[in-house]
């Protein structure tokens, strides 16, 4: 008994190590052939580094100085990778996360130094099977000494090869990396946050309705730590209509943002509104504005249309209401004949059992 057992455990061991490894292959094999393996790199820190500790650059430079830094591209597959590089100076999305990668997020008019106009870098790199090389970015700082940061990221993205005849119809995963740069020449610890509210307006959310507030900071340090709370108000009420509170948000260095307060699903009506708005940070920064706003008619009209929860009244489809209606009577007189029919036959087959039970008792 125990050396049947022994074998039962034995062959489900070399089942499930079987189906592991060809799983784990398997894997391997189409993580190799979709791309998302073979590429690494790595930032070189120059002297100037200032935090040493972390993966991203963070140099301090002098007013019009100029300096190559350089990061380490590595692949460890058999094919070739052609990598495009994007600058782009960073931003701050609408659920208060810094955007480092391409966006359409606009410049706030307090960015006084785009990080893409201050950094060069080849449009693409092409890097062979099995090799290093290393991308070089340009820095070329501003004449005039500055106080804060010039912040943006640098991101590495494969470009679209050609498909093989035997990848026709798989999804091919194209992989990003992005990493951040700091450019600095003084001292930014004693400037204090500023952020200014710059208006509000009806808009879709991921098309749905919302109330959007757009303010900036217009300092060039990052905002950490941010709450945002809105209540929105009929213009002559203090009957909160709609409210949104959102925490550990943060914003990038001269950069704006648009934060949406939902609607919950409810359908947008004209009139004129206040809101009443607050930023806190943990640090003690405070700002409170309350703004009146209007919605109208052809707003209310064009985002209830285009919102894709809101139900809308189309009154009664009586054609609907007269086909369920029959449907239902259908069924209904469908499950009366099956009923009667059992009975039927149950009343028939009693009769004969009686008969029977009737010649056997005359028999006897």
């Amino acid at each position: 008994m125990n050396k049947k057992r022994i074998a039962y455990f034995m062959m489900i061991v070399y089942i499930v190590g079987f189906c592991l490894f060809f799983s784990v292959k398997a894997k391997a094999e189409s993580e190799k052939k979709l791309g998302v393996e073979g590429f690494a790199f790595e930032v070189i820190q120059p002297e100037n580094q200032q935090n040493k500790e972390v993966g991203y650059f963070d140099l301090h430079l002098n007013p019009g100085q100029k300096q190559m830094v350089q990061m380490k591209l590595k692949n460890t597959s058999e094919e070739q990778i052609v990598l495009g590089v994007a600058l782009n100076s960073a931003k701050t999305n609408s659920n208060g996360v810094i955007e480092y990668g391409p966006n359409n997020i606009p410049n706030d008019s307090s960015l006084k130094y785009d990080f893409s106009t201050i950094v060069e870098a080849p449009k693409e790199v092409t890097l062979a099977p099995k090799s290093e090389t290393m991308l070089d970015l340009n820095i070329k700082m501003p004449e005039e000494a500055f106080e804060g940061y010039i912040s943006g990221g640098i991101q590495l993205q494969e470009k679209d090869q050609d498909i093989k005849k035997e990848n026709k119809g798989m999804i091919i995963n194209k992989f990003a990396y992005l990493t951040g740069m700091l450019l600095s020449n003084s001292d930014s610890k004693n400037i204090e946050p500023k952020l200014e509210f710059n208006k509000i307006y009806p808009e879709l959310s991921n098309y749905r309705n919302a109330i959007f507030v757009n303010f900036s900071n217009v300092t060039p340090i990052y905002v950490n730590d941010m709450t945002t709370e809105v209540t929105i108000m009929k213009k002559n009420s203090e009957s909160v209509i709609y409210e949104t509170k959102k925490t550990k948000m943060r914003m990038a260095p001269n950069t704006t943002i648009n934060f949406p307060v939902p609607m919950n699903g409810e359908k947008m009506m004209s009139g004129d509104y206040k809101a009443k708005i607050l930023v806190t940070t943990l640090s003690g920064g405070r700002w409170e504005w309350e703004k009146t706003f209007t919605i109208s008619n052809d707003e209310a009209e064009k985002f209830n249309e285009q919102d894709l929860t809101l139900t809308q009244d189309s009154g009664v489809n009586w054609l609907l209401v007269g086909l369920i209606i029959a449907t239902v009577l259908l069924l209904a007189l469908l499950i009366f004949l099956l009923i009667r029919m059992k009975n039927k036959k149950k009343r028939t087959s009693q009769k004969q059992q009686n008969k029977k039970r009737k010649n056997k008792n005359e028999r006897k």
